[in-house]
C-alpha cells in the first residue's frame, strides 16, 4: 500500500517538476554574489556571465555566424551562450540545436514567442513588474487562468536574482481544467510560461552580469492522487521540449514536503524522472512553504517571500 502511494506521489511530482509557469517575478537589479557550489549543467549557480562568455566564445561566435542575416530571429548573446554551454566542444551540434529551436520559434511556437515578448515589455514598462499583462496574454488564458492561479502556481526571485518557480499541484483542479481546455491548449499555456521565464532570465543575466537560473520547487502538500491523465499529457508534452528549446536554464528540481512516511522511498522516486532531472533532483522538507494555506503570500507578502526564498537557497544541493 505504501509503495503504491509513494509511486503515485512521485508521479505527481514528476509531472509537475519540469513545468514552468509565472507569477510575480519583478525584474530586479541585484548586486553580484559569489557562485554557490551547486552545479547546474555547465556552470555553477551564481557564475559570472562574462566568464562563461569568455570560456565559450568560440562556439558562441559560430552560433552568431549561423544566424547572421536570418530574418525574424531575435537571439541575444546570452541566448546563444546557453546553447553553446550544452555543446562546448562541438560547434556542429550546437548549431544544430540552435537551428531546431529557431525553427520552433518561427513556426509552431511563433505566437507563443511573440505574445510573451509583448507581455513582458508591457509588464516592465514602468521599470517594475506588473504581472497582469503577462497573465492575461497567456494562450487560452480565458479558459485556464481560473484553474491555474497564484494560489497554486507562482514565480518569485531569490535575493541574488534567480527565478524560483513554485507549484502546489494539490490546489489545481486538473480534472475540471481538462474538461474545459484541450491538451494542446494547456501545453501552449505552459510553453508560454517557459518563454516568459527565458526572457526574464536572459535579461537579468545580461544586466547584472550574473547568469540567472530557474529553480523548481514542487510542494507535495495535499497531494493524494496522480494528476488527471490529460493534464499529465499536456505537462509531459511541454516538459519534453524544455531542454531543447531552453538549454542551460533549469536549475535543481526540489520535491518539497514529501510525507515523512515516504521519505524512505526516495530511492524509488528518482528512477521515475528523466536522467537530466535526476542529476538536479532534491527531496527536502520546507517548513515555511508547508505553513502556507496557499502560495499567494509569496507574491503579496514581502516578509513571507523573503523567508521562503532563503529557505529554498538553503536547500540547494551541495557538490564537492
Amino acid at each position: 500500500m505504501v509503495n503504491r502511494v509513494a509511486i503515485t506521489l512521485a508521479a505527481a511530482a514528476l509531472l509537475a517538476a519540469p513545468a514552468a509557469s509565472f507569477g510575480n517575478a519583478p525584474v530586479r537589479r541585484v548586486a553580484s554574489a559569489a557562485p554557490s557550489s551547486t552545479r547546474l549543467n555547465a556552470y555553477k549557480i551564481g557564475t559570472r556571465t562574462e566568464g562563461l562568455m569568455i570560456n565559450n566564445r568560440r562556439v558562441v561566435d559560430s552560433l552568431a555566424k549561423s544566424i547572421d542575416g536570418m530574418e525574424d530571429v531575435d537571439m541575444s548573446d546570452v541566448d546563444l551562450l546557453r546553447f553553446a554551454m550544452v555543446h562546448p566542444e562541438d560547434e556542429k551540434l550546437a548549431v544544430e540545436a540552435l537551428q531546431n529551436a529557431i525553427k520552433w520559434r518561427k513556426t509552431t511556437g511563433k505566437h507563443i514567442v511573440e505574445s510573451a515578448k509583448a507581455a513582458v515589455e508591457e509588464a516592465t514598462a514602468d521599470g517594475g513588474w506588473n504581472n497582469d499583462p503577462v497573465r492575461n496574454a497567456a494562450p487560452h488564458s480565458e479558459l485556464i487562468n481560473k484553474y491555474i492561479t497564484p494560489k497554486a502556481v507562482i514565480t518569485t526571485s531569490t535575493e541574488a536574482g534567480d527565478l524560483v518557480y513554485v507549484i502546489r499541484a494539490s490546489q489545481i483542479n486538473d480534472k475540471e481544467l481538462m474538461d474545459n481546455a484541450s491538451v494542446e491548449q494547456v501545453c501552449d499555456f505552459f510553453m508560454y510560461a517557459k518563454e516568459v521565464h527565458n526572457i526574464i532570465a536572459n535579461k537579468r543575466s545580461a544586466e547584472t552580469g550574473r547568469m540567472c537560473t530557474v529553480l523548481f520547487a514542487n510542494d507535495i502538500v495535499g497531494v493524494r492522487k496522480a494528476p488527471d491523465s490529460r493534464f499529465s499529457k499536456a505537462l509531459t508534452s511541454s516538459s519534453d521540449q524544455y531542454e531543447s528549446l531552453y538549454p542551460s536554464l533549469a536549475g535543481p528540481t526540489m520535491i518539497l514536503n514529501l510525507p515523512l512516511i515516504l521519505q524512505a522511498f526516495v530511492g524509488l522516486f528518482k528512477p521515475l524522472f528523466p536522467k537530466s532531472v535526476q542529476e538536479r533532483l532534491v527531496f527536502k522538507r520546507a517548513p515555511v512553504l508547508a505553513s502556507l494555506d496557499d502560495l499567494s503570500p509569496l507574491g503579496t507578502n514581502k516578509a513571507v517571500q523573503t523567508q521562503f526564498v532563503r529557505e529554498v537557497v538553503g536547500l540547494l544541493p551541495k557538490t564537492a
